[in-house]
């Protein structure tokens, strides 16, 4: 670890379902991890339809790459909009523990800027270091513009490519500068069905997968503050049977429902 980043030991915390811990993690390190949030059938069910998904884009020629890997590596599949993909996936962008940290973290309301996936298989390679606000100007605010929740819908592991963090660097308020890309990391260890949640501030990438036979798939939903565009243009992509059955918590997620901004004829359109 280089004196820029941070003196803490390339350590992550240990896993909680406690959330004021949670929150203390947050603070103290840029991320936390809940166990056992997916659990039995569910679980099962939400890998099948993320790898359905996958195979489907795969064979119908229609991957895109992401500006953060490396535009020589082909090894790792994004797949997006999984929101419009299956039922499931609803799930996790409006789950109870999902939404608990959004509104700790970020306030209320906050908008769904995006929830894609990441596939790594045998021999997928590392993206490039980044922090989630790299749109945002620098010199940042001492508070995170956003917060992103990793699925892991496998076993996340040092092997297999598990998503690899600079503790604490979410202090410094900048991104990673080029030379620091190679600074110490640690990757999240964690059983499938488990949650990684992480502040927008932190450093963080892909892990390199140096395994043999392991795929590892993660569904990563990106929050922000309101005033942030998302990622994602729901009006365009999303199922039109979501907005009309939509509660309204998803309904301010997705963007349909607004104060202050997003008014049509100076009303929130839903």
């Amino acid at each position: 670890m280089t004196t820029t980043t941070t003196e803490r030991p390339v350590v992550l915390p240990e896993p909680t379902r406690d959330l004021a811990q949670g929150l203390r993690n947050i603070a103290d390190y840029g991320l936390t991890i809940v166990p056992d949030v997916l659990t039995g059938d569910v679980l099962k069910a939400s890998r099948d339809a993320l790898y359905r998904a996958a195979a489907s884009d795969r064979a119908r020629g229609r991957e895109q790459k992401f500006s953060l890997d490396y535009g020589h590596d082909d090894s790792n599949q994004r797949v997006w909009n999984v929101l419009s993909r299956d039922p499931l996936f609803e799930d996790m962008a409006f789950h109870p523990i999902a939404i608990e940290y959004v509104r700790a973290v970020l306030g209320w309301p906050a908008l769904l800027g995006n929830l894609s996936a990441n596939v790594t298989g045998p021999g997928g390679g590392e993206m490039i270091l980044h922090a989630d606000q790299i749109f945002v100007p620098e010199p940042w605010s001492t508070e995170p513009q956003g917060i992103n929740v990793a699925w892991c819908l496998d076993e996340f592991t040092e092997a297999n490519g598990g998503t690899r963090f600079v503790p604490g660097s979410h202090k410094l308020n900048r991104a990673p500068l080029p030379e620091e890309a190679e600074v110490e990391t640690a990757a999240i260890v964690a059983p499938a069905g488990s949650i990684a949640i992480f502040e927008s501030r932190v450093w963080h990438k892909t892990g390199h997968n140096r395994t043999p036979d392991q795929t590892r798939a993660g569904v990563f939903a990106w929050y922000t503050k309101p005033i942030y565009r998302q990622q994602e243009n729901w009006a365009l992509s999303l199922r039109p049977e979501m907005r009309q059955f939509a509660s309204d918590e998803a309904l301010t997620l997705l963007g349909f429902k607004t104060e202050g901004l997003g008014l049509v004829n100076g009303k929130s359109p839903a």
